[in-house]
Formats: structure tokens, sequence, C-alpha cells
């Protein structure tokens, strides 16, 4: 079992320790590309309109300064860097501790900076989105496409890949479609199935942590359909030789969140 997650928005800076160790990070095969988007984002976030290029407001000024010296920037499990309705939903440190260890084995988060990182990987708090223009390296989507695609590619091979990204991540890499199921969320709005972004974030963490404390994991998409219709309505979309299978989870108008 291997799930993409995007990153979240925000980061939770570490508040001491060791520096980021770019020789520790898994997918060591993207380690050129990663010093090449770190020294790209410390330029321009050392620049006068470092704010413009990288689609931030001013109210993020120690952010877009914190990515200037992002190599000496103590460092935290991306797992703990990583917040939003997503991670908390997921509530990796309520899991029990073989849970978090499956974790740490099947979770890669879909970086802008680093490309791909593991649930474990030590990094620093950084403020780069995938839709960026970054100068020197160009739309970072694009450019990281033909970067991720060997690397996890190989990592894909023979597992059943639950896509619960974005579509702006989505577009980094293609997994073997399969064997992907992509993750879409519905609420119920006047009988009508509507996207509600929030309620989808939330949700896809739900069932990433559903997913990880449940003992056997599923292997196949008819099997992830099962396991997902343990908690939620679902339906499941068959793939073609070019598209993804989609899971569809439904949510009823009255859904609210629970906390983890």
């Amino acid at each position: 079992m291997l799930i993409l997650l995007p990153p979240s928005e925000g980061k939770q800076p570490a508040p001491q320790g060791d520096m980021y160790d770019a020789g520790a990070l898994a997918f060591q095969e993207l380690a050129p590309a990663r010093a090449e988007v770190l020294a790209a984002l410390a330029d321009v976030s050392a620049s006068a309109d470092a704010h413009r290029v990288l689609d931030v407001g001013a109210s993020l000024a120690e952010d877009v300064a914190r990515n200037i010296t992002l190599h000496r920037e103590p460092a935290a499990p991306a797992h703990a860097v990583y917040t939003g309705v997503l991670y908390e939903a997921l509530g990796y440190r309520s899991l029990a501790p073989a849970q978090r260890r499956k974790a740490d084995a099947a979770v890669v988060v879909i970086s802008a900076l680093w490309g791909a990182v593991g649930f474990g990987d030590r990094i620093p708090a950084y403020r780069l989105g995938m839709s960026v223009n970054l100068p020197g390296i160009g739309k970072l989507a694009s450019w990281w496409k033909p970067r991720l695609n060997p690397v996890l590619g190989e990592r894909a091979a023979g597992e059943l890949v639950i896509d619960c990204r974005s579509s702006t991540y989505a577009a980094a890499f293609a997994p073997p479609p399969e064997t992907t199921v992509a993750v879409s969320v519905f609420q119920l709005r006047g009988g009508q199935r509507k996207v509600v972004s929030h309620f989808a974030k939330h949700t896809r963490g739900e069932l990433a942590r559903h997913l990880l404390q449940r003992r056997a994991e599923p292997k196949t998409p008819a099997a992830l359909l099962k396991a997902t219709q343990e908690k939620w309505e679902a339906e499941l979309v068959e793939g073609t030789g070019r598209k993804a299978h989609q899971l569809n989870i439904i949510l009823p108008e009255d859904h609210s969140f629970a906390a983890h």
C-alpha cells in the first residue's frame, strides 16, 4: 500500500533540533534536483519581488525569510511539519506505535521543494507551492514530473496506490493507472453531490488513518472500496488503460468533523 498525500500550505517549524540532512531523506535519486530547487528558492526569497513570485502575502514574511536559510534551519519529521485539515484528521501522534511505523513506510508526501518525502523524513518548514513558476526552474509541477516518474514509479511497483493529492500536486507524478485509485469526496446538498474542499481534505485524512489502523492492507481497488465502506458510503469507478480508478466517498448532508 502506498498513500500519496499533498503537503499542507502551512508548515509547523521545528522549535529546535538538528538541521535537516539531505543525505538522510528518502528517494536519494532526487538529491541533485532538490539541491537545485533549494538554491533557486533561496535566491528568489532574497529578492525584492519574492512575495509576488511565491504568491504569498505580506503576513508570511517570516516564512519567506526562512526560505533563505533552510539549510541551517532545525528539522522535524514530515508528519509533524505538515499541518492543516488533512493532517489533523490523519492524527499521526494518536496512532499506535505499530500504526505509526506503517505510516512511515506507506505514506509519501509530494512536495514542490523536495519532490517527494517519506512521512518520517526530517525536513525544515518552508514556503513553496507546486503552482509557482520558480525563476531558473519554471513551473514546478512540470519540472518535477520527469524526475519523479521513474523514482516514484519504482516505489509504486506492485503496490496499490491510494492517491489523496489535490490536482496541483497530482500533476507532478502519474502513478501506474491500473493499480492507482484517486480519492474524491462529495457531500450531498439538496440531494445533489457537491465538492466541498474542506470536507474533502478532512475525509482523505480520515481515510488514510482508517487504512493505517486496519490490520489488513487493501491489495486491490475492490478491497479498498470494501475497506472504505466500513465507514462511509462509497463507490468505485473503474479506470481505463490510461486513467486511474476513482473512489468516490459520499458524505451525508448533516456531515460533521470528528476529532482525533
